[in-house]
């Protein structure tokens, strides 16, 4: 029995179901649950099975040669006309090029747009018409052939060509939207990361063939028109009154797919950074006060930018605009960033707390591309994951600048660095740098691997070299490749001369080989002494690595001790297999930690003694929250790997009877999740029900349903969290509450507050305004058992009611609520799966509706996902 605040939490289902096994994940069970449970799928063509996928059997990779280099871009002149009515473009491309090589043909890259005439004028010379357009479309190509050799030098290369304002969130496209009186219009908008600059203008649509570029747009005179630069000009079209054509200032040396342009209705709020930057928020219209905080967060992000790399934003202005059909979250395109509504808007009464550190955290990723990604830019999209990493791990830097009150480092273990983890365990994993060939290939690694492993081992990486070098490193990295391209292997050069120590040895020994090591620890005293003798292996969510091939990795290792949990007192770099580490002067009754900060990205077992002298940290809150969350979180996994006992997981949990912090609560109540979910196959799911009830109810009676005075963030945060777990584990008084508080809200008696609101019925879907309500209710809207019910909101998610960037949403909220929503989703998904593949293919989304079946743990919780009483569902659905 465990003890939490006076109350007995029952572990009778433990003695149950393990009355002689020391683990309670069965092995069938368990190999469900690595299986199904935190697969990850890397392709978008394959769906998801109960059996471990046998890498022999993975096809070929496509063959790929990338463009010539005979002929290249020095400045694209862009002119293009969408049909906002027909969703047809006109385009005019007059490009200034350099010819290497000469040569009788030009190849280009070219999807979905047919070239009319095309040809090149050499500089003083006479124009030559191209003979011929051959396309490559399974390589996304086009070969201009001309009558004659074109001669080494500069000249001019025109094509005029058209395309479709495409459906598929790619390319140049379009997105609905309705107007404040209801009427359904539509903008044309830009998503070209990775390749889908081509799909807008034939190009050269590679990361390292960089160029300049004039941008004009013909659009109608009551639209807003935003590209990446400053508006030059603006005038009547010669040829039709009801158009105007838009000329942007030239651009900076950048590449393809960092252009952006758009074309429709917009409000905006302005501002201007410390340093004289012009930033615009633009939103949908009448929606102007919902940019605001995304403007304070951008206003005060530039400046801690400028200061932290020491280099200035190299553009007169930054835009942010929310695009109402986005399949990515955001997209830092220079100038002009793009996001997904609820990633930028914020209602200042109805948006709840997460939603706002979702869009700081959002805002702080996207403009650290700005230095990070734009202006200089990787060479290959190989090296993608820096990219995303490092503004990964910047956008919590600079979140934690903006807002301290966040907490958000402890944030940052439980929904990156914890799920880098637990995926990186995974038998099919992958090295975070991927060698890319075929562009089709690019989108499978936009994973958690490159953006939150890659984030964890930069944090890692800045903790082992110190902010100053850090900084000085970076600042050098900015000024050598500034308007250039760079391999990962030269930011390690920068930071290795930075900080004299040897970065590109240890890094490339977690960037190019998958997985992370546990750092098994024991200890001695001798004396005055603490001896530790700390090995290393590497960690499998499978169990015990034993093959004779085990790879080591070079571990950064700090330790603390209880005499200053807060001070790192000693600092090694473990590059063996094991190694006996000696600290002085720690008294026998002081308890020794590796990894404070839970920084360094490895699991540790301690030994038997070890852990137990940490308990009293926990419980007297002596150990940092990062550090409490971090322990029972490695605990747990070694659970799951089957290499400890889950009862002693269940244990551990006592120590945390005056756990206060938000964070450390998220990760107990994802783990218990896990657990729930998989004891839903077996007659033990109630027993998991009452110990998470017994568990919870202290800390929820603590903070209660209303905001007190002086509560800040996380305890907004912290009640809709634990409200929302108990209400899930069935907790009659919160189910009761939630209900009479649901009636006065549908009632108009008296209205939820943002932070524990969780409408879910489709009659409030439909009257819902704000995205991000709209995106609560759908989140939650397959939290019933009725299978009749399961189906009408699994056909719902296809409907023209949900945009379709929100589906996976739907379907994910299906399949997370119970083993017949799972199995009900799985076949849902089977059953549709053409129309799912033809809306999403070649995107990010295909990828995350596969995962959405295999993976329950989401990177942002919910404010408050309290399952009200079905019968009210039922009602408000029928």
């Amino acid at each position: 029995m465990l003890l939490v605040l006076g109350r007995r939490v029952s572990l009778s289902f433990v003695k149950r179901v393990i009355p002689q096994d020391p683990v309670l994940l069965s092995k069938p069970i368990l190999q469900n649950f690595r299986t199904i449970k935190f697969r990850v799928i890397h392709s978008s063509t394959v769906f998801a099975s109960a059996t471990r996928q046998n890498t022999d059997t993975m096809p070929e990779r496509r063959p790929f040669v990338r463009l010539p280099t005979d002929v290249y871009p020095v400045n694209y002149g862009l002119c293009l006309k969408p049909d906002l009515i027909d969703f047809t473009f006109e385009g005019k491309l007059e490009a200034i090029v350099e010819v290497n090589l000469a040569t009788n043909q030009i190849v280009m890259n070219c999807a979905d747009i047919d070239i009319i005439t095309a040809s090149f004028v050499p500089e003083g010379g006479e124009e030559i018409n191209a003979t011929g357009f051959n396309y490559q479309n399974e390589d996304e190509k086009v070969t201009l052939s001309f009558p004659s050799a074109l001669q080494k030098g500069s000249g001019t290369l025109k094509i005029d060509f058209v395309g479709e304002l495409n459906d598929k969130m790619k390319g140049f496209y379009r997105s609905k939207y309705a107007t404040p009186a209801g009427e359904i219009r539509y903008a044309a908008v830009t998503q070209f990361e990775a390749t889908d600059a081509r799909r807008a203008f034939p190009c050269w649509d590679e990361p390292a063939i960089k160029a300049t570029f004039d941008v004009s747009l013909i659009v109608p005179k009551d639209r807003v028109a935003l590209s990446n630069m400053n508006v030059i000009d603006r005038k009547p079209h010669p040829e039709d009154d009801s158009l105007l054509e838009v000329k942007f200032a030239t651009t900076p040396i950048m590449s393809t797919y960092l252009v952006a342009f758009v074309i429709g209705e917009y409000d905006f709020v302005e501002g201007q950074s410390s340093d004289g930057v012009t930033v615009r928020v633009y939103t949908p219209t009448g929606k102007a006060e919902q940019g605001k905080f995304a403007l304070e967060v951008a206003v005060k992000t530039l400046p801690f930018y400028n200061d932290y790399f020491n280099v200035p934003y190299p553009l007169p202005k930054i835009d942010l605009i929310a695009i109402a059909d986005f399949a990515a979250g955001a997209m830092e395109n220079w100038g002009l960033v793009t996001y997904r509504e609820t990633a930028l808007l914020i209602d200042p009464k109805n948006s709840c707390s997460s939603s706002r550190q979702w869009v700081a955290l959002v805002v702080g990723h996207e403009l650290a591309h700005q230095w990070f990604g734009n202006l200089v830019t990787m060479e290959w999209w190989t090296h993608l994951w820096l990219n995303e990493g490092f503004a990964s791990w910047i956008e919590y830097l600079c979140v934690d600048h903006c807002f301290p009150d966040y907490d958000i480092w402890t944030q940052f273990v439980s929904a990156d660095y914890t799920r880098a983890l637990d995926l990186d365990a995974l038998d099919n994993s992958h090295p975070i740098e991927v060698n890319v060939g075929h562009p089709s290939e690019v989108d499978e690694i936009f994973d958690a691997i490159s953006y939150s492993k890659g984030a964890s081992v930069i944090r890692m990486l800045h903790n082992y070299i110190g902010d100053e070098d850090f900084r000085k490193g970076m600042h050098s990295y900015l000024l050598k490749f500034q308007h250039k391209n760079a391999a990962t292997e030269d930011l390690w050069d920068c930071l290795e001369q930075a900080s004299g120590k040897p970065i590109a040895l240890v890094m490339s020994s977690w960037t190019k080989q998958m997985g992370f090591p546990i750092i098994v620890v024991d200890q001695e005293q001798q004396g005055d002494d603490r001896i530790l003798k700390i090995s290393q292996k590497k960690f499998c969510a499978s169990g015990p690595h034993n093959g004779e091939d085990c790879p080591n990795w070079m571990v950064p290792i700090s330790i603390c001790t209880g005499e200053d949990p807060g001070c790192t007192k000693l600092k090694v770099l473990l590059d063996s297999p094991e190694t006996t580490i000696t600290i002085n002067n720690v008294s026998p009754d002081q308890w020794v930690k590796i990894n404070p900060g839970t920084v360094g990205f490895y699991r540790i077992q301690y030994s038997s003694a070890m852990l137990e002298s940490l308990l009293p940290g926990i419980r007297d809150l002596t150990l940092l929250p990062v550090d409490r969350l971090g322990l029972q979180n490695d605990l747990f996994s070694l659970s799951r790997a089957g290499m400890i006992s889950t009862v002693e997981v269940l244990k551990l949990m006592e120590a945390f009877v005056n756990e206060p912090n938000y964070t450390v609560w998220s990760d107990l109540s994802c783990n218990l999740g896990v657990l729930s979910s998989l004891l839903s196959h077996t007659d033990f799911h109630e027993e998991i029900q009452e110990f998470i009830r017994d568990l919870f109810t202290p800390i929820g009676l603590k903070l209660g349903w209303e905001c007190k005075q002086g509560e800040g963030h996380l305890d907004a945060l912290l009640r809709g969290l634990v409200l929302g777990k108990l209400g899930k584990a069935g907790h009659k008084p919160t189910l009761e509450e939630a209900r009479r508080r649901f009636k006065d809200h549908v009632e108009g008696k008296q209205i939820l507050s943002a932070d524990l609101r969780s409408p879910v019925s489709c009659s409030l879907h439909k009257q819902a305004d704000m995205q991000e309500e709209k995106n609560r209710i759908e989140r939650v809207l397959g939290a019933i058992s009725a299978p009749d019910l399961i189906q009408k909101v699994l056909t719902f998610a296809l409907s023209e009611e949900v945009r379709p960037q929100d589906t996976v949403s739907v379907i994910g909220g299906v399949a997370g609520s119970s083993k017949h929503g799972r199995k009900a989703a799985w076949k849902f998904v089977k059953d549709n799966w053409e129309e799912l593949h033809n809306r999403y293919q070649g995107g990010f989304l295909i990828s995350r509706l596969i995962k959405v079946k295999c993976i329950s743990k989401v990177s942002r919780p919910l404010d408050f996902h309290i399952l009200l009483h079905y019968s009210l569902i039922l009602k408000l659905i029928k």
